[in-house]
């Protein structure tokens, strides 16, 4: 940061929860609070859960994906790739098996010098972009919202734990 910006960028670095300082963790003072040899938990802002503070980066990490939260985003993701890839591959098979076997078919002129061929390559550039699209439009709409959420809870269970 210091090569592009210069050394005092990072003091003007405005407040990013991404690079907060970790929290200091709580001492138990035995007699108050949580029993001898059992470890503190602190609520978590976001989720209401509480966060053990013994737990590793990995126990967490495990948690989130074993939540039902994670499930669904998951769920969604294959409920939108799953047919789509498929759907493609089998136009994209039948294309290719189309221009090796029907080469009668495939030479078909269309309209001047556009043939099948050439406007089947051409749908095949097409259907690239539109399934493009289809999939940042599905995953705007029915992942990232769902997704920031755990990536947030995930950053406030992780705050202050060694990784």
């Amino acid at each position: 940061m210091e090569k592009e910006a210069g050394p005092d960028v990072a003091a003007m670095w405005p407040d990013d929860p991404w690079y907060d300082v970790p929290v200091p963790v709580p001492v138990p003072v035995p007699g108050r609070g949580a029993p001898d040899g059992v470890a503190a938990a602190a609520p978590d802002s976001r989720s209401g859960r509480r966060a053990e503070q013994g737990h590793s980066a990995a126990d967490i990490y495990l948690e989130v994906q074993r939540s039902a939260a994670f499930r669904e985003v998951r769920r969604r993701y294959r409920r939108f790739v799953v047919p789509a890839v498929a759907a493609f591959l089998l136009w994209y098979l039948a294309y290719v098996v189309a221009a090796t076997t029907a080469h009668g078919l495939m030479a078909r002129p269309v309209a001047g010098v556009m043939n099948v061929a050439m406007l089947a390559g051409l749908g095949q550039f097409l259907t690239t972009f539109l399934l493009t699209w289809a999939y940042v439009r599905h995953a705007r709409l029915h992942r990232d919202r769902a997704a920031l959420d755990l990536r947030w809870d995930t950053q406030e269970m992780t705050r202050g734990v060694e990784r």
